[in-house]
């Protein structure tokens, strides 16, 4: 039976390489992007607990207001024993929010994206680990080569956060 596999806000580079892995059932969903199979709003996942093996979320949670409801989500679509790679931007000491700043030029200057409601820390795992995974930091020098990191688009020197869900 294929593994249930969810890429959130897919990349062309790995919606490539997963397409081509046989023993994955894999599925794209964005809010908006034409490459994605469904439209998925991450505080309101449309699938039933216990339904992915894996999710693969890269750089998404930065832009979501209500980040704790969607890792919340995130949490409860994966099965028991499942993993997820949650990624984050690590720009800052600490996380750092402020819901007042609406403005797209103030988002920049405090975020450094205008589109970003935070700037996430290391700290950020705990929210993670909040909501019931078990995180684990890696750097992805630790992970991959720098050939890979090139043609993945992935800096050498980023944090990959790892998560698991516990089995019952």
């Amino acid at each position: 039976m294929p593994k249930q596999f969810l890429h959130i806000a897919p990349e062309p580079f790995f919606i490539r390489k997963f397409q081509k892995i046989e023993k994955i059932k894999y599925i794209t969903g964005d809010l908006e992007s034409i490459l994605a199979m469904i439209r998925l709003d991450l505080t309101t996942i449309p699938f039933g607990a216990d339904s992915f093996d894996a999710i693969y979320c890269s750089h998404v949670l930065e832009h979501i207001q209500d980040d704790k409801k969607a890792l919340g989500e995130l949490f409860r679509i994966l099965k028991p024993g499942g993993w997820a790679v949650l990624q984050v931007p690590i720009t800052a000491e600490k996380t750092y929010e402020d819901a007042t700043i609406l403005d797209p030029k103030e988002r920049e200057r405090f975020f450094g994206q205008y589109d970003h409601v935070r700037k996430c820390g290391l700290d950020y795992v705990d929210r993670m680990r909040a909501v019931g995974f078990n995180s684990k930091i890696f750097h992805a020098d630790d992970l991959i080569t720098e050939k890979e990191s090139f043609y993945m688009g992935v800096q050498l020197n980023r944090v990959v956060i790892f998560c698991e869900k516990a089995d019952e």
